[in-house]
């Protein structure tokens, strides 16, 4: 599913214009960005978590030329999926 698509769906369910769902969505999106940008993270307890991870600093290979590599430390995005989207 694509996000026109769960547009459509959501508008349905809700009973909404399909402009009226995009907006929602977009701004759920949006904030749910900015939480993970700030470190805050979201849980949307039995949906989904997202949160940031720390990866640590390591030493990698370049595979062609076999050169040593330091990859840096960075922040990454996580994502957790919860209980209902057990299969």
């Amino acid at each position: 599913m694509n996000k026109s698509a769960l547009i459509e769906a959501a508008a349905a369910k809700a009973q909404v214009s399909k402009a009226e769902a995009a907006k929602v969505i977009d701004a759920a999106l949006e904030a749910a960005v900015e939480a993970v940008k700030k470190g805050e993270g979201l849980q949307l307890i039995g949906y989904i978590s997202l949160g940031v991870a720390n990866r640590a600093a390591r030493v990698s290979k370049n595979p062609r030329t076999g050169a040593v590599v330091n990859v840096p430390a960075k922040k990454v995005a996580k994502a957790k999926l919860g209980a209902k989207f057990a299969l």
